[in-house]
C-alpha cells in the first residue's frame, strides 16, 4: 500500500490537536507526514482548547510554498481557524489538493457554494469534519430511517450539550451570530439531513445565558419542520456530565431508536430499537444493538478519505450536494440566512 504524503494546515482549530494526534497515534501504518503549516498569526477568532504540547512535537512546520510543491503533498488537513477554513481551502483546490476540512464552513452561504462548485468540477474529494459519519451507531439510524424500518418518523430530538464552557470560549462564540447552534449544532444537522432531508422550515432561539459573555449565544434550540414532523436540536455549553448524556431519539409510526450516549470511545455504543413489525433483520419487539469499539473519533474517516484518494474506494458524487444542503440548514437554524440561503 502507497503511503500517502499528508500535511495539515493550520494549529487553530479547536481539533486541530486531536486530528495531528489522530495521524501520529493511529495512522503512520498509512502515511507519512510531511509537516504544518503555521497560521497563528491569523487575527480571526479561535479557541484553541488545550493544545496538547506532544500533539506537535517535533512536527516540522513548512511554508504554503512547501506545501504546494508540486508532488509534495497527496492529502491536506483544514484545520485553520474556522472564519480561515474555507480561504485557505480554496487554495488547496488551485493545486488541485485533496481536503478534509473541518466543520462548519463559513458564515456566508455563496463562498462555500464556491468551494463545493469548484471541488465538483475539478472531482476532488473533498470531506467534511462531521464527526458522526462514521459513527456506527448514527449509520445504522441513518439506515433504519431511510429504509422505513419506523415507518413515518414524526419527532427526532438530539442535543450536543457540554460544559467546558469559560470565558475564553463565550468570547470565541460571541463571534458568530449562531453562537453553540453553529459551531456544535451543525454536527447534529448533518446526519439529520442524511436521515431526512433538507427540513420545510427552520426555526431557532439562540440566548445568552446568566454571568456569561452577553453576546455569545450558549443555549440554543432549533426545530426543522418536515411535512409530517419536526426535529429538535439543543445546545448548552453548562450542561453538568453533558458529554456523556448526548442522546438521539428518533420516533416513527412503527418503532423508536434511541441512543444515549451518541458517542464513546471506552467501549463500543449500544443503541435501543423497538419495532411494531418486523423490519431490515429485526423482529417486532425491544432489541439492543450494540457496535465495534472505536478507539478513535477521527482514525476511520480518516481511513476513508485516504482510501479514496489511492483509487482504492470511489468517491461519492452526492456528498456535493449533501454538503451544501447541510451548510443551507447551519445557517438556518444560527438565524445567519432563512429560508433558502444560495
Amino acid at each position: 500500500m502507497k503511503k500517502l504524503r499528508v500535511a495539515q494546515y493550520g494549529f487553530c482549530h479547536e481539533h486541530a490537536s486531536g486530528k495531528m494526534l489522530t495521524l501520529r497515534n493511529f495512522l503512520q501504518d498509512e502515511i507519512e507526514l510531511v509537516g504544518v503549516v503555521d497560521d497563528r498569526a491569523s487575527r480571526t477568532p479561535r479557541f484553541v482548547t488545550d493544545q496538547k504540547a506532544e500533539a506537535f512535537a517535533g512536527v516540522p512546520i513548512i511554508t504554503e510554498d512547501e506545501l504546494f510543491a508540486p508532488g509534495n503533498v497527496d492529502v491536506v488537513l483544514v484545520e485553520t481557524t474556522n472564519d480561515d477554513v474555507v480561504p485557505t481551502a480554496l487554495k488547496c483546490v488551485a493545486h488541485g489538493l485533496p481536503m478534509h476540512l473541518d466543520k462548519p464552513g463559513c458564515q456566508e452561504a455563496g463562498a462555500f457554494r464556491g468551494l463545493i462548485e469548484q471541488c465538483r468540477a475539478r472531482r476532488l474529494p473533498l470531506q467534511m469534519g462531521y464527526m458522526f459519519r462514521i459513527n456506527p451507531a448514527i449509520q445504522f439510524a441513518i439506515r433504519a430511517v431511510r429504509e422505513g424500518w419506523m415507518g413515518d418518523i414524526f419527532r427526532l430530538e438530539a442535543d450536543m450539550d457540554h460544559n467546558y464552557g469559560n470565558p475564553a470560549y463565550d468570547t470565541y462564540l460571541s463571534s458568530f451570530k449562531g453562537g453553540i447552534m453553529y459551531n456544535l449544532g451543525c454536527h447534529l444537522i448533518d446526519f439529520i439531513v442524511a436521515m431526512l432531508g433538507q427540513p420545510e422550515r427552520v426555526h431557532s432561539v439562540l440566548k445568552p445565558l446568566t454571568g456569561h459573555h452577553p453576546d455569545a449565544k450558549l443555549n440554543a434550540i432549533s426545530i426543522l419542520e418536515y411535512a409530517h414532523g419536526f426535529a429538535e436540536i439543543r445546545a448548552c455549553s453548562t450542561r453538568h456530565t453533558a458529554a456523556s448524556g448526548r442522546r438521539l431519539l428518533i420516533c416513527g409510526s412503527k418503532g423508536t431508536i434511541e441512543l444515549c450516549p451518541i458517542e464513546r470511545f471506552d467501549k463500543g455504543l449500544e443503541l435501543s430499537l423497538v419495532l411494531t413489525e418486523s423490519a431490515g433483520g429485526y423482529d417486532a419487539g425491544r432489541h439492543t444493538v450494540t457496535f465495534e469499539h472505536l478507539r478513535d473519533r477521527y482514525e476511520n474517516q480518516f481511513r476513508q478519505l485516504f482510501s479514496i484518494v489511492r483509487g482504492e474506494t470511489e468517491a461519492d458524487p452526492s456528498l456535493y450536494d449533501h454538503d451544501l444542503a447541510v451548510h443551507e440548514v447551519v445557517l438556518a437554524a444560527s438565524g445567519i440566512c432563512t429560508g433558502k440561503c444560495s
